[in-house]
């Protein structure tokens, strides 16, 4: 586990290089310029550079922002320097008040691709090359097939526009985060979100389960007279899912980090959205420190991982 810490502290420390390296070579635009207004001059410009730091050499230019992703009190993402080149806010104000939005999306979506998912691939597994098992496998290819911002509008047009049966984009004004969840204005983002998903999960658990169902011990397990629900879901299910697990914790930690086209479709005020804003405004800050965060939630959902393989699998604790 201490190695897998500092190789996740390693893993950050490159994401922050690379992501100021590519602002560095491929900007959109002088962000003093927009800094300085719309009535400017070349000197309130150098002076707007020299107060955002972007006259400095780039090795301290990387300094001053690197100091700022150190977790520790002062530090992590100070206001000093992480705050927004569009509207001088800081960072760590709009992702913390818009962190609750993202958290709802991903597990939300989450819950619906396991529930969803893992079932369905137990009963094609089961059910091998009967009607069950075709019509799973032609779902679970629709849903990885057609694409994520296609499936939001059509749900948009047919549920919201047409129907009238769930609420649109959006989150109305004085409405907290569990009101819109009692309101139904997840649902959607949900289901589009989880249907990709789900196709995925449905597909490999019913090849891991195939694969475990012939393995040795399961057949030993058989052998010695135990029920085939028994045998499967104690012996054979227990090998199956674990790759799930290592699929499931990196998803979960990449939605974490914004679910940017379910969020930017259905107009929630989440990290994704944010994302999408501060890459067209060029707003260095504000893309170093949702890129750091985003990798920060996948280090720590391996992490995770690492753990739960211990429970699942003992051989795992010898090794």
């Amino acid at each position: 586990m201490i190695r897998r810490v500092l190789f996740g502290i390693v893993v950050l420390w490159v994401v922050s290089i690379l992501t100021f390296w590519i602002f560095l070579k491929l900007p959109a635009g002088n962000p003093a310029v927009r800094a300085a207004g719309k009535t400017t001059t070349a000197k309130i410009v150098r002076e707007a550079e020299r107060a955002l730091g972007l006259d400095r050499p780039w090795w301290v230019q990387y300094g001053r922002f690197a100091k700022g992703l150190i977790p520790w009190p002062g530090f992590f993402l100070n206001k000093q320097v992480y705050y927004s080149w569009d509207d001088f806010v800081p960072v760590k104000e709009i992702i913390y008040s818009r962190l609750p939005v993202t958290v709802t999306v991903a597990f939300g979506a989450a819950v619906v691709w396991v529930l969803i998912g893992i079932p369905t691939g137990i009963i094609s597994a089961i059910r091998r090359r009967t009607v069950a098992d075709r019509a799973a496998m032609i779902g679970a290819l629709l849903g990885i097939s057609l694409p994520d911002f296609w499936l939001a509008y059509v749900f948009l047009y047919v549920f919201w526009f047409k129907l009238g049966i769930l609420p649109g984009s959006g989150i109305p004004n004085g409405m907290t985060i569990f009101q819109a969840v009692l309101h139904g204005t997840f649902v959607l983002p949900w289901v589009v979100l989880a249907s990709t998903f789900a196709g995925f999960y449905t597909r490999m658990v019913r090849g891991n389960l195939l694969e475990s169902i012939h393995e040795d011990y399961v057949g030993t397990a058989g052998a010695k007279g135990l029920s085939e629900r028994r045998v499967i879901f104690k012996h054979a299910m227990r090998a199956a899912l674990t790759p799930v697990v290592t699929m499931f914790g990196m998803d979960l930690g990449i939605l974490l980090g914004g679910a940017v086209i379910a969020e930017t479709v259905f107009n929630l005020p989440g990290i994704g959205q944010y994302t999408v804003q501060a890459l067209r405004r060029n707003d260095f800050p504000a893309v170093m420190s949702v890129t750091v965060f985003s990798a920060f939630f996948i280090v720590v959902m391996n992490l995770i991982i690492d753990v739960a393989y211990a429970f699942l699998d003992p051989r795992v604790r010898y090794t």
